[in-house]
C-alpha cells in the first residue's frame, strides 16, 4: 500500500514510518497541515494515518492547527481515502470529532505498531472491496502475510514486480491505468516511466504463464489481471 503519515513528532514519525516500510508499504511523511495538504492533493493514497494536533507549517514557531481541517477539506472535495486518526487516550470528544469529520477509524496513543499496520490494512481492504486472500487461477495473494503463492509454492518477486502485481490483484478484474500504477509506485524524487512499467508487466506475464492468471493490456486504458485458461497436465 501507499500510505501518507501525518505526524509532527519527529521520533514517533520515524518509528512508525520504519515499521510500515518494514511491513512492505510505501510511506510518504508530512509534519504539518500544509505539507500534508500538498502531498494529499498530488498523490493518490491507499490510506492516511493522521495525527490531529499539528502545526500549520513545518517551520519553528508555526501556529497550531488541526488535522481535522485537513480531513474535512479532503472529504469536501470528494476524496474517500481511508483515514486512521491518532488521538490521545481518554479524549472521547477528540475521537468523536475525528469520526464526525470523516475519519474511518481511530487509534489512541500510545499504540502498538503492529496494530497500526493491521488497522490500515483492514481499512484499505474494506475500501477496495478486497479479501485477505484473493485467488486467480493458481495464483494466490495473502494480504495479511504479504505473500504470493503459485501452485501452492511461494512466488518470490523483486519489490517492484511485487507491488505491480499487488495493485493488479486488488482486486483482479479491475482496469488499472498506467498513470495510476506509476503514481502508486513512484517516489516524489523519481517517477516510474512507461518503459519500466512495461518491463515489469512482461516479466510478470512470463512468471504467471500457464497458471490461469494473466495480465491483459487494454490499449489506451491500462492493465487488468484476469483468469486465463490453465495449461494442461
Amino acid at each position: 500500500m501507499r500510505i501518507l503519515l501525518v505526524e509532527d513528532d519527529a521520533v514517533l514519525r520515524a518509528v512508525v514510518r520504519r515499521s510500515l516500510a518494514d511491513a512492505g508499504h510505501r510511506v510518504d511523511v508530512a509534519a504539518s497541515v500544509a505539507e500534508a495538504r500538498h502531498f494529499w492533493s498530488v498523490q493518490p493514497y491507499d490510506a492516511v494515518l493522521l495525527d490531529l494536533n499539528l502545526p500549520q507549517d513545518a517551520g519553528q514557531g508555526s501556529a497550531p492547527a488541526s488535522g481535522l481541517t485537513l480531513l474535512r477539506a479532503a472529504r469536501a472535495r470528494g476524496d474517500r481515502t481511508p483515514v486512521l486518526v491518532l488521538t490521545a487516550r481518554g479524549r472521547t470528544q477528540e475521537r468523536i470529532d475525528g469520526l464526525d469529520a470523516g475519519a474511518d477509524d481511530y487509534l489512541g496513543k500510545p499504540f502498538e505498531l503492529a496494530e497500526v499496520e493491521a488497522r490500515l490494512r483492514a481499512l484499505a481492504r474494506r475500501s477496495q472491496g478486497a479479501q485477505d486472500v484473493t485467488m486467480l487461477g493458481a495464483l494466490a495473494l495473502d494480504r495479511r502475510a504479504r505473500r504470493f503463492t503459485l501452485h501452492g509454492a511461494a512466488l518470490e518477486l523483486p519489490a517492484r514486480e511485487f507491488e505491480v502485481l499487488w495493485e493488479l490483484m486488488t482486486p483482479p478484474g479491475r482496469v488499472v491505468s498506467k498513470r495510476a500504477l506509476s503514481d502508486k509506485l513512484s517516489d516524489f524524487a523519481e517517477a516510474l516511466g512507461d518503459n519500466a512499467l512495461e518491463a515489469f508487466i512482461s516479466r510478470l506475464r512470463k512468471k504467471l504463464a500457464g497458471s490461469g492468471a494473466g495480465i491483459r493490456t487494454l490499449r489506451g486504458l491500462g492493465y487488468m489481471a484476469e483468469a486465463q485458461p490453465q495449461a494442461g497436465p
